[in-house]
């Protein structure tokens, strides 16, 4: 074969378009109109919570820290994730080039990661606050929260860059055409990204709360009973349980939505974004960001309140982060 044939099959293989079959104009619009609904309102929300407790002085607890971590990864995926993973939903094919491709599923992954790793310092958290209330605030403080948080998103981002490095090195490795935008995790990979990302963090997860609600049932119980002062003393606070029972409903969510989307590994086989299962059980993940502010407004009286004073402008008045929101 010469030159000039070698360039034109080149050019021929280029132009082939691993297009699927072009959505009805009507369908694409319902879709993009129903999935920027979603982002909206998970970014919108998500920014309402970080606000909230960046602005207001009482919100500033180490608690508060985790979950303003929690709210900047949920707020990254309604900002970054979504619209990607949205266009290569509803578009036949990618756009956005071979790069692109690799960088976000890296920043996808990574943010997961990180959420997994919030979850488990509040878990923590938690369990300290509950069962441990008299060392809590010695044992847990605002500076070690934000050093825990540091170091949880600077292990996701190497983590995930070391699962992601072949990708990312070639990241058109697996394209069979194209405008073709294709992830496959080996089974191996997997199987160490399910221990590491799902089954140790949830297993310490299910643990904690297994033991703070033992806890947290014993203490009532002592409440009831009009025990002595020194053990009511050591009780820990109603806030402290009602918190308790919030973060465990996130948490909960945050299992029933990750559960599907590490099926393949625990199945043995390889994840790939190019199997039919594929948009239902990673947006359920992505979804789950949009939930974890809901129950803070549903569950959180500081919440609701923090947002009547955003949304009416009332904390560009002087002093307004020192209002009482507990």
């Amino acid at each position: 074969m010469n030159l000039t044939a070698l360039f034109f099959f080149h050019l021929n293989t280029q132009a082939h378009s691993c297009s699927g079959p072009k959505r009805p104009p009507s369908e694409a619009v319902l879709l993009y109109t129903l999935l920027s609904s979603v982002i909206v309102v998970t970014v919108a929300l998500n920014l309402l919570v970080i606000i909230s407790i960046s602005y207001f002085r009482q919100l500033q607890t180490p608690t508060n820290t985790l979950v303003l971590s929690l709210a900047t990864s949920d707020l990254l995926v309604g900002l970054v994730v979504m619209p990607v993973e949205a266009m290569r939903f509803i578009e036949p094919c990618w756009l956005l080039g071979d790069v692109m491709c690799a960088l976000s599923y890296i920043v996808g992954f990574t943010l997961t990661s990180a959420s997994v790793g919030n979850m488990v310092l509040i878990s923590i958290d938690r369990y300290v606050a509950i069962c441990f209330p008299l060392q809590y605030s010695s044992k847990i403080t605002r500076s070690r929260a934000e050093v825990s948080v540091s170091l949880c998103w600077a292990c996701s981002l190497l983590y995930n860059g070391l699962i992601l490095k072949d990708h990312l090195r070639q990241p058109d490795r697996y394209n069979s055409c194209y405008g073709e935008c294709l992830v496959v995790i080996s089974y191996i990979s997997g199987t160490i990204d399910l221990f590491f990302t799902f089954v140790a963090p949830c297993s310490v997860i299910v643990l904690l709360y297994m033991k703070v609600f033992v806890e947290a049932m014993s203490q009532a119980r002592a409440t009831r009973s009009h025990v002595t002062a020194v053990t009511v003393r050591v009780t820990a606070k109603k806030s402290e349980q009602k918190a308790a029972r919030t973060l465990g409903i996130i948490i909960f969510m945050f299992l029933v939505t990750f559960c599907p989307y590490y099926y393949p590994s625990l199945a043995g086989q390889d994840i790939s974004n190019s199997a039919s299962s594929w948009v239902i059980v990673s947006w359920m993940v992505y979804f789950n960001s949009c939930l974890n502010p809901l129950v803070y407004a549903l569950f959180y009286p500081w919440f609701r309140k923090s947002i009547s004073l955003i949304v009416t402008l009332k904390i560009l008045k002087h002093d307004c982060s020192q209002t009482n929101m507990l």
